[in-house]
């Protein structure tokens, strides 16, 4: 996980015609973000320079990168996730993590049992939200379900595996 970036934004759409872009945050709002002078942008090698970035007041963002010179090339970026390195952001603390050192992680019941992977972390307001791909995937039913991030459900997790306490694993 070491050498994994560490997605702090992406580009939800073109904001205004001057090539500005709305984001959606990951990080720790509006000030995470402008610390950084350069984001790694969707290929390797392909890199962002923030020119300006101001709150939207909405929980989200408007930035103007210096590689956009319009709306046509701001709407062309939507989807584009913007990631750091790791070793551009300050040392975790104890019981802390990034929501990318997660994805992808096997989930076992605390009696041990395999159930999927996670696919995806996700916030509503109230607290992180693990999303869990069923393996095997279900012919009926859903084929993924959440648990909400809480010593209650999530009793233990490490760099390997989430284990989740069987009576929130939605069957």
């Amino acid at each position: 996980m070491a050498d994994r970036p560490v997605t702090l934004a992406a580009i939800v759409g073109a904001h205004g015609v001057t090539g500005e872009v709305r984001l959606k945050l990951f990080g720790d709002g509006v000030d995470a973000l402008k610390g950084h002078k350069v984001f790694n942008a969707h290929e390797p090698g392909s890199a962002l320079t923030p020119a300006k970035i101001r709150s939207d007041n909405k929980g989200g963002a408007i930035a103007r990168f210096a590689e956009v010179p319009d709306r046509t090339a701001a709407e062309a970026l939507r989807g584009t996730v913007l990631t750091v390195p790791r070793e551009a952001l300050p040392p975790l603390g104890d019981d802390e993590f990034y929501h990318t050192d997660l994805i992808g992680l096997p989930m076992v019941t605390t009696e041990g049992i395999a159930i999927g992977t996670v696919v995806h972390i996700a916030n509503y307001g109230a607290t992180d939200i693990v999303e869990i791909a069923k393996d095997p995937v279900p012919e009926k039913g859903p084929k993924t379900f959440m648990v909400p991030l809480i010593p209650a459900a999530i009793p233990d997790w490490d760099d390997t595996r989430l284990v989740v306490a069987t009576e929130f694993v939605d069957r």
